[in-house]
Parts: structure tokens; C-alpha cells; sequence
């Protein structure tokens, strides 16, 4: 019997040097490859966290050279972040906040470039939207209308549409075409939503304009109140 047990498990052990003979270099090159994958992953994941947590420190130190309104910090801290984590939302956050500085110091072409960078490069659809309507505010700003709208044609994020829509009825006002930029006010305004405080001036707009609006929700609001 121990003898029968013996032979047999020969067999399975000759089958088995066989099994390995014939695949053993492909199991073993598959075996490494799930390894190096699984190192990828969990190596990509912790470079993400530390990348995530530079980037913020670095942030901060921008955003705190920003209330100081110290323009030569904000730009030297910004190209740093920029260089070594350009597509961490810190450095599309840091973008804005620089172009908003230099902005502020009058360094209007510097200001365009930093927002068309936020708005090409930009990972996050909403900060591109962001970058693209403050973009179109600086060209409206400097007379540089078609510009202007070009960059609103290309803001076509969902939910900025009343944004969008108001900042191009102020560049055709700005061109002396005021039927377009009451449609466009109209579209804004029918848009964004009536909690909004922002609307009121929109809605303002439009009564400068000579053409009041009506709340069109509220009116149906108050017939449907009125049925039994």
C-alpha cells in the first residue's frame, strides 16, 4: 500500500516538474509582472498623497503672499508650483490667485497668461470654466472684445451658462449692440438661479436696459397656489 502511495505520488511529482518545465518561465514572468503592477499602483498612490501635500504646502505659502499682496513671492512661489505639480487642483487654485494679484499690481498681460494657462491646462473642467470668464473679464477690460467672446465660445463647462451668458452680454454692450446683450442678459437671468443674489443684478441690467424681466417661476408658482 505505502509502496502504491509512493509510486503514485512520484507520478504527480514528475507531472508537476513537467507542468514547470514547460511553463514555469511564463508563470514566473507573470508573477513578476503582477508584482511590478501592484508596486506601480501602490508606489503612483503614495506619490499622489505626497504630491498632494506639497502641493498644499506650497499653497498656502501662495495664498499667504497673496493677502500680502507681495507680488513678487506670489509669482516665484506660483512658477515653483507650477514647474513640479501642474496638475494638482493647488496649482489650478494657485492660477487664479496669482492672476488675481497680478491683476490687482496692474500687470494685466501677465494676468491673461496666467489664466490661459489655468484655462488650457487646467485637469478640472470647473477651473478652466473659472479661468476662461475671468480671461473674458481682463480682454472686456482692455477692448479686446472678439478676444472676449472667444473665450466665453470655448466656456462651455455645465452650470456656468448664466456666468457665461452675463459676461457676454457685457462685452456686446460694450460694442454698442444692445438688442444681443439684452438676449444674452435675458438668457443669464432666466438661467441662474432665483436664490441667487447675483441676479438682482443681472435683473438690473436689464431694467437699464429698458427691458424688465417678469419671474415667470413665480407666476406659475402663485396659479398653481390658486387652484383648489
Amino acid at each position: 500500500m505505502a509502496t502504491h502511495l509512493d509510486l503514485e505520488e512520484q507520478e504527480q511529482l514528475d507531472a508537476v516538474k513537467q507542468f514547470w518545465k514547460r511553463n514555469g518561465n511564463r508563470i514566473t514572468w507573470l508573477l513578476i509582472a503582477g508584482l511590478v503592477a501592484y508596486s506601480a499602483w501602490t508606489g503612483w498612490g503614495w506619490r499622489q498623497r505626497e504630491q498632494a501635500t506639497q502641493a498644499g504646502a506650497m499653497f498656502d505659502e501662495l495664498d499667504k503672499a497673496a493677502q500680502a499682496v507681495d507680488l513678487d513671492r506670489v509669482t516665484r512661489v506660483f512658477a515653483d508650483l507650477q514647474a513640479r505639480y501642474p496638475t494638482t487642483a493647488f496649482a489650478q487654485q494657485g492660477g487664479l490667485l496669482t492672476a488675481k494679484v497680478q491683476a490687482e499690481k496692474g500687470q494685466t498681460d501677465a494676468a491673461q497668461a496666467t489664466l490661459a494657462w489655468v484655462a488650457t491646462d487646467a485637469s478640472e473642467t470647473e477651473y478652466q470654466a473659472i479661468a476662461r470668464l475671468r480671461l473674458a473679464g481682463l480682454l472686456l477690460d482692455n477692448k479686446k472684445y472678439d478676444e472676449a467672446l472667444k473665450q466665453l465660445d470655448a466656456n462651455t463647462t455645465a452650470g456656468f451658462e448664466a456666468l457665461v451668458a452675463d459676461r457676454r452680454g457685457d462685452v456686446l454692450m460694450a460694442q454698442g449692440k444692445t438688442d444681443d446683450a439684452k438676449a444674452s442678459y435675458s438668457k443669464a437671468w432666466q438661467a441662474m438661479d432665483s436664490k441667487i443674489e447675483y441676479r438682482r443684478l443681472i435683473e438690473a441690467k436689464l431694467a437699464a436696459l429698458g427691458a424688465p424681466v417678469a419671474d415667470t417661476t413665480t407666476a406659475a408658482d402663485t396659479s398653481t397656489g390658486a387652484l383648489p
